[in-house]
């Protein structure tokens, strides 16, 4: 999300699988190591892309002390975890908005047809914010 705007909606693939793996497997790690200064606002579970990627992507803080952390060590962890939170709560907006669409959250097609359907919503859906952010005397 730029501005709170999608930018990349990747393939969907059949299962369950680690967004951190698909990722890897779509080659976006080595595209952010070698690509354009941008930031990417990760979740937890991608721990490990922000050193292959220079800092490219940011997840929260990670705990460094498991049991018995000093009390100013919890306060900065929490404030630190409530400003990337903060941050980030833009893009689970955005995937919310894709999730809530009527022909992904009633799905009734055949599975082999769903990752066009999901990128002609993100494509719809992109033009809309698009759209939406061109001042009327422009058109």
């Amino acid at each position: 999300m730029e501005g709170g705007r999608l930018l990349f909606c990747s393939p969907t693939k059949p299962g369950s699988c680690a967004d951190i793996t698909h990722a890897r497997e779509l080659g976006l790690v080595k595209l952010l190591a070698g690509g354009p200064a941008v930031e990417i606002l990760a979740q937890a579970g991608c721990q490990g892309p922000g050193a292959q990627t220079g800092g490219r992507v940011v997840t929260p803080p990670h705990r460094k002390f498991k049991k018995n952390a000093p009390d100013w060590y919890e306060e900065m962890h929490e404030r630190r975890r409530k400003a990337h939170s903060s941050r980030r709560i833009r893009v689970e907006h955005g995937i919310a908005h894709l999730k809530n669409w009527p022909a992904l959250t009633r799905h009734l097609g055949r599975r082999e047809h769903m990752d066009d359907t999901v990128q002609a919503i993100a494509g719809l859906l992109s033009q809309q914010q698009t759209a939406d952010r061109i001042p009327a005397w422009q058109t």
